[in-house]
């Protein structure tokens, strides 16, 4: 049974929207598949779980840290975990929606989502959701961050593990059993992955720079020509230009230079190699998530610029989804990573705009 300690005690945390977060073209093709040609369907959220973030006092951004525990391979296997929200838990109030974030193959949790870049504005999505009533959950998966080091390549299957060991602890922590989840890139496909074998945990889903089949991707393909190495080791390269490059193989210019030089910084304190699993699944193991088995509404967002997946290869993925409850955005003028781009202020508003959608009358 996952575990969860404290390491820390509670840390309030001032924040200020216009300053450097802690370390912590046009927005909407938005409608459903209609004769207007776009290709979005906002109808019945799940019943489970309210879509509308409650009212959050105004007060300071509180932080602590968990840690969860899975087996493998016999051996007891630490995952840390990371929450942020407004003011700390008291006893009586009611719960907030929880929105877990699922950070993708290069980059561990908090530089993904909680990052800082002091003179260039918020970069932390954590702080963002926090500020807008969620309980925002994320977590280091196995071999990344601050988790545990194994043997293990840390592959798409490994990551739905690691969340469901997650999904106890933020439940007890909560008093919540599902939660909403938001996944980037190779998070994505864990976070679809978990979806399908634990529909119970999900609310609503967001799949951010999501891919299904790979079918007309220039960036797996260029990926593609390492799959022998990706197959004979566990871990792959990960340096200072390896990160850069996330913000330039598509389209330069869609992010702010600073962007990629502070994640760097906060990154690569973890070392300079990361695990192959999730490049030796997207190579050569797609599709990793079938969508007729994932019951839950779905958000689906690309970039216009995106190489990760075609444009026809997320609208296949899109009409087979089996909850009429889904929406399917592109943002013009981005690229892969939305969250960190220059206009991820779009980024929020379509995603806040999901989580929060008023439930149809009558139901």
């Amino acid at each position: 049974m996952p575990s969860s300690t404290m390491r820390k005690t509670d840390l309030p945390e001032i924040h200020d929207p216009a300053a450097a977060c802690s370390c912590s073209r046009r927005v909407l093709l938005a409608a459903g598949a209609s004769a207007a040609g776009a290709f979005a369907a906002a109808m019945t959220p799940a019943a489970s779980i309210p879509a509308q973030a409650a009212p959050a006092p105004a007060a300071d951004i509180w932080s602590r840290e968990y840690e969860a525990t899975k087996q493998g391979a016999g051996a007891e296997i630490k995952l840390a975990l990371y929450r942020k929200r407004l003011g700390a838990p008291a006893p009586g109030e009611a719960g907030r929606p929880v929105l877990f974030l699922v950070h993708g193959s290069s980059i561990s949790a908090r530089p993904s989502f909680d990052l800082s870049v002091p003179g260039h504005g918020e970069y932390s999505l954590m702080n963002v959701f926090a500020h807008r009533g969620f309980d925002v959950w994320t977590m280091d998966h196995e071999n990344y961050g601050r988790s545990s080091r194994t043997a293990s390549n840390s592959d798409i299957a490994s990551g739905v593990e690691d969340l469901r060991a997650a999904a106890a602890v933020v439940a007890r922590e909560t008093g919540r059993s599902q939660f909403h989840f938001l996944g980037e890139s190779s998070g994505a496909l864990r976070a679809g992955a978990f979806a399908m074998v634990a529909p119970e945990r999900v609310g609503r889903l967001v799949l951010s720079a999501f891919t299904w089949t790979g079918q007309g991707s220039p960036t797996l393909a260029k990926r593609g020509e390492a799959l022998a190495f990706f197959r004979a080791n566990s871990r792959r390269p990960r340096d200072r230009d390896m990160i850069r490059s996330i913000f330039t193989r598509d389209k330069p210019g869609t992010s702010d230079p600073a962007v990629p030089e502070a994640l760097a910084d906060a990154e690569l304190v973890f070392g300079d190699t990361i695990p192959t699993g999730t490049y030796l699944d997207m190579t050569a193991n797609l599709p990793v998530v079938d969508p007729r088995k994932v019951a839950s509404p779905v958000l689906l967002i690309r970039g216009e610029h995106d190489g990760i997946a075609s444009l026809d290869d997320l609208l296949g993925f899109y009409k087979e989804l089996p909850n009429p409850d889904r929406q399917f955005s592109i943002l013009s003028g981005a690229a892969h990573a939305l969250a960190l781009s220059l206009d991820r202020e779009q980024f929020w508003h379509v995603v806040h705009a999901f989580l929060t959608i008023p439930t149809r009358a009558g139901t």
